[in-house]
């Protein structure tokens, strides 16, 4: 009976496995704009996740765009519609982009449609591999270049090209970075989702 039960809690069903990326998603955003000081670290508040301390955001508006915008990614991610999301930092002055931080979601697609039976990771292997993600943002303000100018952010959502798209949003090009570095990040997989991290930042001209 102990081994049904350790095996059931193992299990990874699409609607878990979405639930965990949409969560990493969330703290992993609101992580990157506190850590990259896109808003006063007054706005954020510390919250326990991942057996580490999260800094959340306070700020009424921003709460509302992220829950819309994920919340939007969590139905695509059960259908299997999403491919990629990327956070984009940019210069309120000049516009430039000064950091992209990709996030690639492959989905095992046997599973989504029913092929293969609903595969078995323990949650603690799963934090324990964003953890590492989460570390790797938080230690970001040692090798990025100071964004010394007041920055914006942008959320880029990649779909397969069937999915429909909210009315509100909007087309975008990729937002590309000029002269970029790239860090590749660690990645995390429930087994039905694989999330692989990476940021791209522009590098100086003159290193």
């Amino acid at each position: 009976m102990s081994k049904t039960a350790q095996a059931t809690r193992n299990t990874i069903t699409l609607k878990g496995s979405t639930k965990v990326v949409s969560e990493f998603f969330a703290y992993a955003v609101n992580s990157i704009l506190y850590q990259r000081g896109i808003y006063a670290a007054e706005s954020f508040e510390p919250q326990r996740q991942y057996g580490l301390t999260m800094m959340v955001t306070t700020d009424p508006g921003l709460m509302r765009y992220l829950t819309s915008v994920l919340q939007q990614m969590s139905d695509w991610l059960v259908t299997g519609a999403l491919q990629k999301m990327v956070l984009v930092i940019t210069s309120v002055s000049t516009k430039e982009v000064l950091e992209r931080w990709t996030f690639d979601i492959q989905t095992d697609k046997a599973v989504l449609s029913g092929e293969q039976p609903a595969p078995e990771k323990s949650e603690s292997d799963i934090t324990s591999e964003i953890q590492a993600i989460i570390r790797q943002i938080t230690a970001s303000v040692t090798f990025l270049p100071l964004l010394s100018d007041p920055c914006t952010f942008d959320l880029l959502v990649y779909t397969d090209t069937s999915s429909e798209v909210p009315f509100e949003w909007e087309e975008s090009d990729a937002r590309y970075i000029n002269n970029a570095a790239d860090v590749k990040l660690r990645s995390f997989t429930t087994k039905v989702h694989k999330v692989d991290a990476l940021v791209s930042y522009k590098a100086d001209a003159e290193g």
